[in-house]
């Protein structure tokens, strides 16, 4: 007999990290830092902000700071206006339990660029 499937305790969180330069980070050679928008999926938002930190230094990034705005019910709460392409990427990090970089944006001179790069 199967048994019935738990539920999962599993919940995504949208986070913004800034980030450093490091060696072989694939931000624009004159780029001074970033920030990236992410949705990632957690038990809760400090699991989600340890999982997403170890992934983007597996991928040579440098996080810096971390600003978690909590879950969709959270941020629909507070007021904030969400797309359908976000709840898409948000869907996507919850069903596949992971990180989705969702909004990659460079500084240059601590600067924000005005070019903004989606990342999926």
């Amino acid at each position: 007999m199967d048994k019935p499937k738990k539920k999962s305790r599993q919940q995504v969180f949208t986070l913004l990290v800034q980030v450093g330069r490091k060696e072989d980070d694939g931000l624009p050679k004159d780029a001074t830092g970033g920030a990236l928008m992410i949705y990632a999926s957690g038990v809760d938002e400090a699991e989600a902000v340890r999982e997403t930190v170890a992934i983007l230094k597996q991928a040579d990034l440098a996080p810096l700071d971390v600003t978690g705005y909590g879950t969709l019910e959270e941020r629909e709460a507070q007021g904030h206006e969400i797309h359908d392409d976000e709840r898409v990427l948000m869907q996507r990090a919850l069903d596949e339990n992971s990180v989705v970089v969702a909004q990659l944006t460079p500084f240059f001179n601590g600067e924000e660029s005005t070019e903004e790069q989606s990342v999926q």
